[in-house]
């Protein structure tokens, strides 16, 4: 994404704080594109679950990628300014944004985000909420997170740290539960019989980072 759409995007946004956010996150992280090429031209809903502030569904629709959004989370402060941008941009018939919580998913079947989600449940909260994901997958639909996997790794240890100053600073409101392995991740989504792989998606950041991807058979 180019400059000027990053900075589009970022002045649909009220708060100082959020719009350097969405400017860092949108110039640096590798999950928006990766997102971008999964999906392709599939004009399945997408649920995303965690959405924060609605980032994903505005760099999907900038990227020309139309597509009913619904986007959940637990903090009603970023869906409030994740609505007002979505209104700003003209996107209030495609994106919708609600404050939910990820245990009470929305009969809504297609594509499924879980983006950095995960780690901040308890493992087995992890496992059921894989599972309810995976019942939200249309046939031909998928299944894409993003997430820290523990590692005896540099990487790991450094996204222990930024997440210690995420919440310390209370740009998450949480903080983390449990960091899950490969393991505990590929077996809920397998036994759910979906085709899993795993794979690194560093960037050009530091953290301990995988994309992993799940399609029904």
């Amino acid at each position: 994404m180019d400059r000027r759409s990053r900075k589009r995007i970022a002045n649909l946004y009220d708060n100082l704080l959020q719009r350097g956010y969405v400017r860092g996150k949108l110039a640096g992280d590798p999950v928006y594109a990766a997102t971008a090429a999964l999906l392709g031209e599939s004009s399945l809903p997408l649920l995303d679950i965690g959405c924060g502030i609605g980032l994903l569904g505005q760099y999907l629709n900038a990227q020309g990628h139309v597509r009913r959004y619904l986007g959940l989370d637990h903090d009603p402060r970023k869906i409030t300014a994740g609505r007002l941008a979505a209104q700003r941009a003209g996107l209030d018939d495609v994106m919708n944004l609600q404050h939910a919580d990820a245990a009470e998913l929305p009969p809504v079947y297609g594509n499924v985000a879980l983006l950095d989600v995960l780690h901040y449940l308890p493992a087995r909260r992890q496992s059921a909420l894989l599972q309810s994901a995976a019942r939200h997958l249309a046939p031909r639909g998928c299944l894409i997170i993003r997430n820290v996997l523990r590692e005896e790794s540099w990487r790991f240890h450094a996204t222990r740290i930024e997440e210690f100053f995420l919440h310390a600073s209370g740009w998450i409101s949480v903080a983390p539960q449990h960091y899950p392995s490969a393991n505990e991740l590929r077996a809920p989504l397998e036994n759910a019989g979906l085709d899993v792989r795993i794979e690194p998606l560093h960037g050009h950041t530091p953290f301990n980072s995988y994309l992993i991807v799940a399609r029904p058979h």
